[in-house]
């Protein structure tokens, strides 16, 4: 019993949200760095509010964020102090292509990602790499309209070629998109997309979808023929549906709803859409162009690994007299009677992350990597500074707990678990610092006020205990 002794422990980040450095090294502009805090956020994320320059009504904190774009060789060194196996990380694609279409990479971008990887290495940290993280050139959004454009798929193919070719040898596991079923809740921030008055958005974020599997199909070729060591996963944006009560219609809605989700892996794990999405589309009135070859090219290149987030799980009811939701998530959800929640409401259930553990492997039969998991929480350093986050380790324990019974009691093969945030950093639905996940603190505020010194709260060295165990010890 136990986990596996080559179990992968660590953290997860994403450039848009820890790197910084927006304009240095010949970056892009990305559409992560236009997200703005404040009121307009939610409207941008939704592609309802088009912002694709910088305006001075707004505070953008992705431009600077924790600025690890100078700081990656002290934050390194925290982690692997830690003990780290793996590092989940994304590669901006504006600092490779910063235009998206541009003829040659971007060598100072090319060679900061290298830097990393090397510092990774020299602590025998394996790099987990996003290689798209809500991350989109703006140019290619202003040009070609985004994901809607069947033309994204070259240059992704395109960049994802450049990557792979120059870290050959020095990452091995690759993640396409990340969450890749919020193009339905969140689709400028997943996809890109800004919506034109009257337009059919489902049509158009169901034909983006189409374009991004496709592409995650295609990159997922290219890269076992660049090197047949690359190992390449999906990721899902995680969490099964609870029927509010036992009536038959809240359990068929609950079966629809998860269907959203499974709609993208059952194409990047199986191969090919299933046959109740095109009865949606058929009843919505959804016409997916796709092109010759396109089906044969998902049948052919499925994804290696399932990975995916899960930070809780959701309640759906049929009754419209069942209204008191949840507060804080992107989509949102009936609230469960039976279990506590954050303090931005995400409601909190361990249980829920072995149940989605069971439920993607018996669905899919393939390793599942954890990508992330993890309590956004305002930390208050005490008078020398220490955070005692005891709320953030009782949270990580339970849900170490509960996936390690999955392996132990269910069988599920679980490849790692990346906690997210291990680092304090911008938080994606809100863009505040205040919302915390991270082992270590930040000096940094919702403004973009600190000194943004590095310091090492409570959890660090328990989940440097939990990683020395192999998650034995969790107390």
């Amino acid at each position: 019993m136990g986990l596996d002794p080559n179990f992968l422990w660590g953290g997860a980040t994403a450039a848009n949200q820890c790197e910084g450095g927006y304009n240095l090294g010949n970056r892009g502009l990305s559409n992560v760095d236009l997200m703005p805090t404040g009121e307009d956020r939610a409207g941008v994320m939704a592609g309802k509010i088009k912002m694709l320059e910088f305006d001075d009504q707004h505070f953008y904190p992705a431009k600077e964020a924790i600025d690890m774009y100078h700081h990656y060789f002290e934050d390194i060194k925290l982690f692997a102090e830690m003990g780290f196996k793996t590092y989940r990380m994304s590669i901006s694609w504006s600092r490779i292509f910063p235009n998206g279409d541009d003829e040659k990479p971007n060598e100072e971008g090319l060679k900061f990602y290298e830097n990393i990887f090397l510092e990774l290495r020299k602590y025998n940290i394996q790099p987990l790499v996003t290689l798209a993280h809500f991350d989109v050139p703006v140019t290619l959004i202003k040009k070609y309209g985004s994901w809607r454009n069947r033309k994204m798929i070259d240059f992704y193919e395109n960049y994802c070629h450049t990557v792979f070719e120059r870290y050959k040898g020095l990452v091995k596991y690759w993640l396409t998109f990340n969450e890749v079923n919020m193009i339905l809740h969140a689709p400028f921030i997943a996809a890109g997309l800004c919506f034109e008055p009257d337009e059919n958005e489902e049509h158009v974020k169901y034909q983006a979808m189409h374009h991004q599997l496709v592409a995650s199909a295609a990159v997922t070729k290219i890269a076992h023929e660049v090197d047949p060591e690359n190992l390449i996963g999906c990721m899902l944006a995680g969490g099964n549906n609870y029927p509010f009560s036992c009536h038959p219609e809240d359990y068929a809605k609950a079966i629809e709803k998860d269907r959203e989700n499974y709609l993208f892996i059952d194409i990047q794990s199986r191969g090919a859409y299933p046959n109740y999405a095109f009865k949606k589309f058929e009843r919505e009135n959804i016409h997916i162009e796709m092109e010759a070859g396109d089906q044969e090219l998902l049948k052919q290149y499925t994804v290696d690994f399932i990975s995916f987030s899960y930070y809780s799980s959701r309640v759906v009811a049929t009754d419209p007299a069942v209204t008191h939701e949840t507060a804080g998530n992107i989509y949102k959800s009936i609230k469960n009677p039976y279990l506590e929640s954050s303090e931005w409401g995400w409601q909190i259930d361990p249980m829920g992350l072995r149940s989605a553990l069971n439920v993607l492997y018996d669905r899919y039969q393939r390793p599942i990597f954890i990508v992330e998991n993890g309590l956004g929480a305002v930390d208050t350093p005490d008078e020398n500074g220490n955070v005692e986050d005891d709320y953030r380790i009782d949270y990580l324990r339970e849900h170490i707990k509960a996936f390690k019974a999955a392996v132990e009691e269910d069988g599920v093969e679980l490849m790692g678990y990346t906690s997210w945030g291990c680092i304090d950093l911008v938080s994606a639905s809100k863009g505040e610092m205040s919302k915390r996940y991270g082992f270590i603190y930040v000096d940094r505020d919702d403004e973009g006020n600190g000194t943004l010194k590095r310091s090492k709260k409570k959890s660090f060295n328990w989940y440097q205990k939990v990683i020395q165990t192999n998650g034995e010890d969790l107390a």
